[in-house]
């Protein structure tokens, strides 16, 4: 199931999130020797990684166990650096442990359903001929532009109600034929998902839809278990569009103010540029569809 709650052993996300980067670091990775004969553990030790942040095997013991819950910001920082973290997943531990310790009411669950805003409604208009989104915690697609719709090639074949993001890049035929890094965009799409797991397990709709990935996907199953929590928010694309071609544009996402849970995705390129003309294709192919089906415009 999706609710990871704890087990036997008394895990936490905090617990959880340890062990899972604790063995994706070999020995080798992290500088020690590897030693003669089979290691039973994947990864490192326990005792390997108290060593290497600097604490004592019992306390790095007690935190992966859940039965500490406190550890102090340098304590942390040493930690992320022992499992070789990046920016972002630094940034998670932080939260996980500001958690743990009672310490976390800026990250106190809040409901989904919220009606898209009307500012946000005029924002996707004003953003054509450019692919913007709005989604919700989880990814499904809220609102959308009418080449926001064509972008994801397929996705209008789906109702309202399934369109969502991480369900397409795992479970639509087209999408690894669409995207050219589509392996980068599953472990994204997870990693968003896990982030969310770890922080609001109980966030609507999140259960329901790991666990119907987990059954359809092997693909998601593999990097749900990995606990990979890397986010992209800004950067570029390339598509393999079946009806505009190959085209590479930027992508930035940000949070709506005036709602917890709803974020903005869109697409651009430079006015004048190949890429530029193959989105206003869209916009144009969006269009006619929308006025041939309406029940497929979602906003």
């Amino acid at each position: 199931m999706a609710r990871e709650r704890q087990n036997g052993t008394g895990a936490t996300p905090l617990g959880t999130f340890l062990r899972a980067h604790r063995e994706g670091v070999t020995p080798e990775q992290a500088g020690l020797p590897t030693g003669a004969g089979l290691r039973r553990t994947p990864g490192l030790r326990r005792e390997e990684l108290a060593t290497l942040a600097g604490v004592s095997v019992d306390y790095y013991v007690r935190l992966e166990r859940g039965k500490e819950a406190n550890p102090s910001p340098s304590v942390v920082d040493a930690l992320a650096r022992a499992l070789q973290l990046d920016p972002a997943e630094h940034e998670h531990l932080r939260v996980l442990v500001a958690r743990a310790a009672g310490a976390a009411a800026l990250h106190q669950p809040s409901a989904d359903g919220d009606p898209v805003l009307p500012g946000a409604e005029l924002l996707l208009e004003k953003l054509r001929p450019f692919p913007a989104y709005v989604l919700s915690r989880t990814m499904d697609v809220l609102a959308c532009s009418p080449a926001g719709l064509r972008l994801f090639f397929g996705l209008a074949d789906w109702p309202a109600g399934q369109r969502n993001v991480v369900r397409y890049v795992f479970l639509h035929p087209e999408a690894p034929k669409l995207f050219d890094d589509w392996q980068d965009q599953i472990r994204a799409a997870v990693g968003r998902l896990r982030s969310l797991h770890s922080l609001e397990p109980d966030a609507p709709g999140l259960a329901p839809l790991v666990d119907e990935l987990l059954s359809k996907s092997p693909e998601f199953k593999d990097l749900w278990e990995r606990y990979d929590v890397r986010l992209h928010t800004h950067g570029s694309k390339t598509f393999h569009h079946p009806e505009v071609g190959d085209l590479t544009p930027g992508y930035q996402k940000m949070q709506i103010e005036g709602t917890r849970t709803q974020r903005l995705a869109f697409y651009y390129a430079e006015p004048g540029t190949p890429d530029h003309d193959k989105l206003v294709l869209l916009d144009m192919a969006g269009v006619e569809q929308s006025a041939a089906h309406p029940a497929t415009d979602t906003h």
